[in-house]
């Protein structure tokens, strides 16, 4: 893995190289060109060479080491935050979860800029990945001095192992997706001295994912 990480931030680093000469390049034409709907195709073409970037980027982020700013955070804000990003990014599917929080009055230490993401990931792939009829249902609690999060989605059939659950990247892999995003958010949990489950309940036809994270050591 390590010399995949490596070939990949150099091929994209070659690669923005390129498209950073075609930006610039398409950039130059756009103000000499006097064509109205040159002009247009002109400005398409750049959104799809920052596209491109963006996507490289993504990749290249994915598979870095998570780097943390730890601050103290409140439990309570932590689920605030998420339910919050959930309405904005996913408004149709964050209306049918149902929560239980029971998060008052306590601290973590965490990076919330690289946490929430890692957290919205599992949330995404919830919401993408062969889903059944059903709520999803969300708990949030405190349990032998951590903070524990639990999603809980149905699913009719479920056939994958969960014994290495985030731990394969480059597995599953489709247009726009690497399998890159359950494998970083395991690593971003991971560095914040978390754990990350999964297990397939067959009674209740459930996916149960569960992030367990440690409350701030008291001064």
């Amino acid at each position: 893995m390590p010399d995949v990480v490596k070939f990949m931030r150099q091929l994209g680093h070659d690669l923005r190289n390129h498209l950073n000469g075609a930006e610039l390049q398409s950039a130059y034409i756009a103000e000499i060109a006097e064509d109205p709907e040159l002009k247009d195709e002109i400005k398409r073409l750049r959104a799809m060479i920052s596209e491109v970037g963006a996507g490289l980027q993504r990749v290249t982020s994915a598979l870095s080491a998570a780097r943390l700013t730890l601050m103290p955070y409140d439990g309570t804000d932590l689920v605030d935050d998420l339910r919050q990003t959930l309405a904005t990014d996913y408004p149709d599917e964050s209306a049918k979860i149902e929560w239980s929080v029971q998060v008052d009055n306590v601290t973590l230490q965490i990076d919330p800029q690289s946490l929430q993401p890692a957290l919205m990931e599992l949330f995404a792939n919830a919401f993408r990945h062969d889903r059944a009829e059903g709520v999803i249902s969300v708990e949030a609690r405190i349990e032998n001095d951590r903070f524990v999060l639990t999603i809980r989605e149905p699913k009719r059939s479920f056939d994958r192992s969960t014994e290495n659950w985030g731990r394969e990247p480059l597995r599953a892999i489709g247009q726009g997706h690497y399998g890159l995003g359950l494998h970083r958010s395991r690593d971003i949990i991971e560095a914040h001295r978390g754990q990350l489950n999964a297990r397939y309940d067959n009674a209740a036809s459930s996916l149960i994912t569960t992030v367990a994270l440690p409350l701030a050591e008291s001064a």
